[in-house]
């Protein structure tokens, strides 16, 4: 039998590399999205930016005419009313204080909620980075021109901000536009963008050091059971070294979780919106108001220049790993 050979010109346009980068981005998220566990993780995370909607708009009400705390305080008699007009008169008056502070309160505890998927998340991502890939021989292939080791590795840099991005950035800025949709006046959107700004800083160094990390430790070895365990020993059993308050500082700064948690204080300054809103705030008793500065205290951060130094060292020790290691074999 006569088999025809084609030899017409190929007429279709070239995709390039950057289709390929895509591809290799949507590819893994799309895996990642086949898993049981990465699907209660992304319902976890849009729950937490449903709640942070939810208190940003339950704040807001607080000022509204006919809002909730003016509705709910008419059962409670003159007294009840006369509470919710000065709670609504705080926030009139003060409004660069009590905004800001509620949303740096609400932004700081949502990023224990954000960074604690994210680990979980790269716990299940970490063999699938570049461990698979040395033990397939696969980077032979991705390596091949005109796919470079600087496109083999942005691609992976995306596929790790695409998780972020759904379990952290995209619950965050849906909650805080949900909560100042709502918002009876333009004070809410000035004053809440402050931390929000803040929020996506703590984010961004995150997102670097996780990323770095995550790379670093899946080149480490072939085999992805290694690569886990290394993942988890870096995060688990350093983070348990270095939590208690008497811990010798070079343990602390070994452990790339407390570092985080040092520079998440630096950068939210919720010590300054708790220390403010005692000294500024009037109506509060004496003893509010140390408890609202020992409360800022607690949360202080106690060396934050040495915790971006480490967390500097450990994305420059992880990058160095994962380029001396990123070639065929």
């Amino acid at each position: 039998m006569d088999a025809s050979l084609d030899l017409s010109r190929w007429r279709e346009s070239p995709r390039g590399v950057g289709y390929r980068r895509g591809m290799m981005i949507v590819t893994g998220i799309r895996q990642l999205l086949q898993l049981r566990l990465f699907q209660v993780l992304i319902s976890i995370a849009w729950s937490g930016g449903l709640a942070v909607a939810v208190l940003g708009f339950v704040f807001s009400q607080s000022v509204a005419s006919g809002g909730w705390v003016e509705s709910l305080a008419v059962y409670f008699g003159p007294r009840g009313q006369a509470f919710a007009a000065v709670l609504s008169g705080l926030v009139l008056l003060y409004p660069d204080i009590c905004i800001d502070g509620w949303f740096t309160a609400v932004f700081w505890g949502h990023s224990y909620l954000g960074l604690m998927l994210s680990l979980i998340a790269l716990t299940t991502m970490v063999p699938r980075l570049i461990a698979l890939d040395r033990s397939t021989h696969a980077l032979t292939v991705y390596l091949s021109r005109p796919l470079t080791s600087g496109d083999y590795l942005l691609g992976k840099l995306g596929l790790i901000a695409g998780v972020l991005a759904l379990l952290w950035t995209g619950p965050l800025l849906f909650g805080w536009l949900l909560s100042v949709a709502f918002a009876p006046g333009t004070d809410f959107i000035v004053y809440s963008f402050g931390p929000l700004l803040r929020a996506l800083a703590f984010h961004a160094v995150a997102l670097v050091v996780l990323s770095a990390l995550a790379l670093g430790v899946s080149a480490l070895s072939r085999t992805s059971r290694t690569a886990t365990m290394a993942w988890i020993g870096l995060w688990l059993v350093f983070g348990a070294m270095a939590q208690p308050p008497k811990a010798p500082v070079w343990i602390k700064r070994a452990s790339f979780t407390q570092n985080l948690s040092e520079v998440r204080q630096g950068i939210f300054k919720l010590d300054r919106a708790l220390t403010l809103a005692a000294d500024t705030l009037p109506l509060f008793d004496q003893r509010t108001k140390q408890n609202l500065t020992g409360a800022g205290r607690r949360v202080e951060a106690a060396d934050f220049p040495g915790a971006l130094a480490s967390l500097a060292a450990f994305v420059a020790a992880a990058c160095i790993v994962f380029l001396r290691r990123l070639r065929p074999e």
